[in-house]
C-alpha cells in the first residue's frame, strides 16, 4: 500500500476554492487549480508519502517511479498482459469555474495510426500543432462531486430545429433548413463541418445575430431552452467570434446532480462548463478540439474522428449497479471500473465497513472524511479528504473503514476480468462486500 499525495494542475480555468477545500487548505488558493492528478503520468505522478524525509525525497517516491520498480507486484499478470508495464488509467479531480474547450478523443485504432502518421512526419511530441501525442484512447468517466454542467453529444436533429425556430433569428434560416431536410447524423455533420469552415467575418456577424436573439428569448420570460441560451450567452462573452459557440448549440446541456455521472465515448464531442467532478480516464493525451480555446484546431483531422450519431442526453449516463455500500459505474472501458463508497463511522445510517478482494491494481481517493484502510498482515492505513491510497495486485486484501463519522470516497480498479474483450461492459462480481463489522 501506497499513501498518495496528489499534483494540482493550475490551469486558468480552474477554481480558486474546490480542491484547496477538499484538502482542508485555505481558500481562496493563489492561482485557480483545475484538477488534482493522482496517477502515474510521466507528466505529474502522484506523489508518494513515506515514512521519513530521505524516503520522501528518493527518486522512487513517486507511482510511476514504484510501478517501473517492479510492474509484476504493482500491475499483476493480466494488465501487464493487456498494457503493458503503464497504469492504464488516470484519476482526476476537475474543478472547473470556466468552460474547457471544445474537444472529442480519438478511437484506439485512429490514435494508432494518427500517433504513427505524426511520427512519421516528424513532428516533434510537444509540438502545438500535434494532434496525438501517444498511440492511446481516452474514453472518460466524470461523476459529479458539487452540481456539475457540461455539453456532451449531439443532441437529436428534431430538438435542434425547435431551438433554432426558438431563436426567430433570420440569419440562422439557411442552417435551420439545412438541418431540417436532413435531420440525421448527415445533417448534421453538413452544419457542423459548414460553421467550422466558415471565414472569421461570416462567423462574428452570424454569432452576434444568433447572442441578439438569446437575449430576446430570455427577456420575453420564454422557459423552453433557457439552459442551453444562458450557456451560449455565457460562451459568446468569452470567446466572440468562435464557432464553438454555434456548435453549442447542437450538443447537449447536461446537469449533473452529485453521485450522477456522464461517460464520453470515443468521437463525444464535448464541453465541461462548471463544478467540481471526479475524473477517470484512459491514460492519454489525445485531444482533437472543435472550439472555445486558442489552441491549436485541425479541423479535417476533428471531422474524421467525431461520431455526428444523434444521442440523447440520457443515452450519455452509463449504467449503474449498487453492491452494498458500493455504487458502480460501468462502462465499455477496459482501463478502469470506478464505484462510489459512502460509510459511517458509527454505523448507525450506513454501512461501517467493506471488504476489497478483486486482484489488479486498485485506487481509493477520499473525496469527504477519513477512512483507515487494513491490511489483512495488519498493516494500516489512514487516508484523509483529498488523499489517495495506492493498492498494488501483489498486496494482500483490505477492510476499509470508516474513522469519521461519514468518509465518501471512489474506488478505481482495471477490469482484470474484462481485459481480454475490449468494448464489453464489465461485470461486477468479486468487486466489493460488507465488512464484517458492517451493520445488516
Amino acid at each position: 500500500m501506497e499513501l498518495l499525495e496528489g499534483v494540482v494542475r493550475p490551469y486558468a480555468w480552474g477554481s480558486r476554492t474546490a480542491i484547496a477545500s477538499l484538502q482542508c487548505r485555505p481558500t481562496p488558493s493563489a492561482h485557480p487549480e483545475a484538477e488534482l492528478w493522482f496517477g502515474a503520468h510521466p507528466a505529474a505522478p502522484a506523489q508518494c508519502v513515506r515514512d521519513t524525509a530521505v524516503e520522501q525525497n528518493s527518486s522512487d517516491s513517486n507511482l510511476l517511479s514504484v510501478i517501473r520498480e517492479d510492474p509484476a507486484h504493482e500491475l499483476g499478470a493480466a494488465v501487464l498482459g493487456r498494457f503493458g508495464e503503464r497504469l492504464p488509467f488516470l484519476l482526476k479531480i476537475l474543478a472547473a469555474e470556466e468552460p474547457l474547450s471544445l474537444q472529442a478523443h480519438p478511437t484506439l485504432a485512429q490514435a494508432d495510426e494518427g500517433f504513427a502518421r505524426e511520427n512519421a512526419l516528424g513532428l516533434a511530441l510537444d509540438a502545438p500543432e500535434r494532434n496525438y501525442r501517444d498511440p492511446w484512447h481516452k474514453p472518460e468517466l466524470v461523476v459529479a462531486v458539487t452540481q456539475f454542467d457540461a455539453l456532451a453529444g449531439f443532441r437529436p436533429p428534431t430538438r435542434t430545429v425547435e431551438l433554432f425556430r426558438e431563436l426567430q433569428v433570420p440569419a440562422l434560416d439557411p442552417y435551420l433548413g439545412l438541418l431540417a431536410g436532413q435531420a440525421d447524423r448527415d445533417g448534421l455533420r453538413a452544419l457542423f463541418t459548414t460553421w467550422l469552415t466558415l471565414p472569421d467575418k461570416a462567423i462574428t456577424t452570424l454569432v452576434t445575430a444568433v447572442l441578439e436573439g438569446a437575449v430576446a428569448v430570455l427577456e420575453s420570460g420564454a422557459d423552453t431552452f433557457t439552459d442551453e441560451l444562458r450557456t451560449l450567452l455565457e460562451l459568446g462573452e468569452m470567446y466572440p467570434g468562435d464557432p464553438g459557440v454555434l456548435a453549442s448549440l447542437l450538443l447537449n446541456r447536461v446537469r449533473l446532480n452529485p453521485g450522477e455521472s456522464l461517460y464520453l465515448p470515443a468521437g463525444s464531442l464535448h464541453a465541461y462548463l462548471h463544478g467540481t467532478a471526479v475524473e477517470i480516464m484512459a491514460n492519454s493525451d489525445n485531444v482533437l478540439r472543435g472550439g472555445l480555446t486558442p489552441k491549436h484546431i485541425d479541423v479535417p483531422e476533428l471531422l474524421r474522428v467525431l461520431d455526428f450519431t444523434p444521442t440523447s442526453d440520457d443515452e450519455l449516463l452509463p449504467t449503474v449497479r449498487t453492491l452494498g455500500a458500493e455504487r458502480i459505474y460501468l462502462t465499455p472501458a477496459a482501463e478502469f471500473r470506478l464505484s462510489r463508497i459512502e460509510l459511517d463511522g458509527t454505523g448507525l445510517l450506513l454501512s461501517q465497513s467493506i471488504s476489497f478482494d478483486m486482484p489488479g491494481p486498485q485506487m481509493l481517493a477520499v473525496l469527504g472524511g477519513t477512512i483507515e484502510v487494513r491490511a489483512a498482515t495488519g498493516d494500516t492505513v489512514s487516508v484523509a479528504a483529498g488523499s489517495a491510497l495506492w493498492l498494488a495486485d501483489g498486496d494482500p486484501d483490505v477492510v476499509v473503514r470508516a474513522s469519521s463519522s461519514r468518509a465518501t470516497f471512489v474506488r478505481v480498479l482495471v477490469p482484470v476480468s474484462q481485459v481480454a474483450a475490449p468494448g464489453q461492459v464489465p461485470a461486477v462480481p468479486g468487486s466489493a462486500g460488507a465488512g464484517p463489522d458492517a451493520p445488516e
